[in-house]
Parts: C-alpha cells; structure tokens; sequence
C-alpha cells in the first residue's frame, strides 16, 4: 500500500504520548501496512542567554505530529457519499489513539508534499553566527520577509511582532493552509523587495 504523509493534530502537551501509542500499536494490531513513521517535528536553535550560547532542541509545531499513513483506498475510489474512500481499519486506529484530535483541515486531508516533508523533518543545525546586543538591522510589522534558516527556511511571511532589543520576531506564514506564527531571530530572515512579495510564482 502506498503511504503519504499526513498532519495529525493532538493535545497540546501530548504529542510524545500519542506518538507512543501509535508506535507500541502498531506492531501489537498488525498495522504496518497502513501506519509507517511517526515523527514529532523539532529543529536545534543555537540561542545566546546571559552572554553564553547554547544550542537546544524544540518543537516546531506544538500540538501537531507528521504520519506516514496508507489512507485513502485508491481501489475503491470514492465511497459512497461520493468522497475519497479511506481504509477503514486506519481511520479506526487514529480514532482509537489516547490524545489525538484529528487531522489538520478536514476528514479527508490532503497529504503533504515531499518537499514539505523534507524540509520538516531535515532538522537542520542552526548555527547562529555571533550578533551584535542590539541587531543594526531594523524590521517592522506587516513588513514583508523570507526566513533563511531553520525548519521554515524559504518561506515568505509577514512579521507580527518585533522585539528589537532581543533582536527577535514573529512572523505569520502560511503552512498546512493555516496561518502559523513563526519565532524567528534577525539573522534568520531577510527583507524582501516589493517586487519580490508580489512576484507570481514561476
């Protein structure tokens, strides 16, 4: 069966839980057909405190974990309200799972794209450079800006929130089809160009 990759939602706090029991499930109810890897997103940040640096691991989207799921049944098509058919003993399974909620969007999600989860689950090291107590560049709200480093890089957002004595913002993008805040440093985004904002994708 061909597995795509999907975004669960689950209590915020219960990411690891669910992924456990999923994992512990799987083997138990013979589901390897239908449930592959399960993965709580996290990305290492090199962050500077008190003059010392230190690099930690975080999540990168609390209440949220990526699933290698056999869930539609190519075979059967649609069912019979017309929609994509699902395997049943997948659905029942993900229902059956202690802290889960459901998919992100609908019942009938769509999966992700492998250059999504590639760029997800790459968990790039992010090796600050040394920065200055007070960043010389300066950004404000609603301006707009491309993340260069981390597990969003490449993505263009607008900035919320600036807080330029610790030299870090919040930018909204937009993944999942959701709108998602995104912490960010001064060094891991740069300004973009109006003409680049606005630009038709190619």
């Amino acid at each position: 069966m061909q597995k795509q990759w999907f975004v669960l939602h689950t209590l915020t706090g219960q990411e690891n839980k669910a992924k456990k029991s999923i994992d512990a499930r799987v083997m138990l109810e013979r589901m390897e057909d239908y449930i592959g890897r399960c993965v709580i997103p996290t990305e290492r940040v090199t962050e500077k405190k008190e003059g010392r640096k230190r690099t930690i691991t975080r999540r990168v989207f609390p209440g949220y974990i990526l699933c290698e799921l056999a869930l539609y049944d190519e075979a059967r098509g649609v069912d019979d309200s017309g929609r994509k058919a699902i395997f049943d003993r997948t659905w029942q399974f993900l229902r059956e799972t202690p802290g889960v909620i459901g998919f992100v969007g609908s019942d009938r999600p769509v999966p992700l794209k492998q250059a999504e989860v590639d760029a997800i689950l790459s968990d790039k090291p992010s090796g600050a450079p040394d920065v200055p107590e007070r960043p010389k560049i300066d950004f404000s709200v609603d301006e707009t800006v491309k993340i260069t480093d981390g597990a969003f890089m490449g993505l263009t957002g607008q900035v919320s929130m600036v807080d330029p004595d610790k030299g870090k913002l919040k930018v909204e993008v937009n993944i999942f089809n959701r709108k998602v805040q995104v912490d960010a440093e001064y060094w891991q985004v740069e300004k973009v160009s109006v003409q680049e904002a606005y630009e038709p994708a190619k």
